[in-house]
């Protein structure tokens, strides 16, 4: 068994439910289409071959070419074995149509050393999701800048 093998990464959404993310480690995976406003959530699934301190999970996003943000969130320390599942909190993707487009996202698996265990990428589609009636409001609470995946 490796030191680390990531079993599955999953979006969770309001609108659509579980949506499994096709996590490649090399070339072009295909876009995850999500409505502006979604409020979504990661799921991350792994297993360990070695007791792991510091455990962390680092996403980068990018658009067109530009890094937008980079996310670093410290899972803990885990024993060998598992499978175990993380879920990051959930965030409100941006509403507009200036933020529709597609986003790559890059994860990246590390120790509390800072030595890369696993990395991937997929991408996702921001798309635009007009209102009842041609007008509306955007959706309450936080709205961030690029999307939390």
């Amino acid at each position: 068994m490796k030191d680390f093998e990531l079993l599955e990464i999953c979006l969770h959404t309001e609108e659509r439910g579980r949506v499994d993310v096709p996590f490649a480690e090399t070339g072009e995976a295909p876009a995850i289409e999500l409505p502006e406003g979604a409020v979504v959530g990661v799921g991350l699934v792994f297993r360990l071959g070695r007791d792991i301190d510091g455990l962390a999970f680092e996403d980068t996003r990018v658009r067109e070419g530009s890094v937008l943000a980079r996310t670093h969130t410290a899972l803990g320390g885990f024993r060998s074995g598992g499978p175990y599942e993380i879920r990051l909190s959930a965030e409100r993707l941006p509403v507009g149509r200036a933020h529709c487009g597609t986003y790559e996202v890059t994860g990246r698996f590390l120790d509390g050393d800072g030595q890369e265990l696993a990395a991937g990428t997929y991408r996702v589609r921001l798309t635009h999701e007009p209102t009842a009636g041609g007008g509306g409001h955007p959706p309450e609470g936080p709205v961030t800048a690029v999307p939390p995946l």
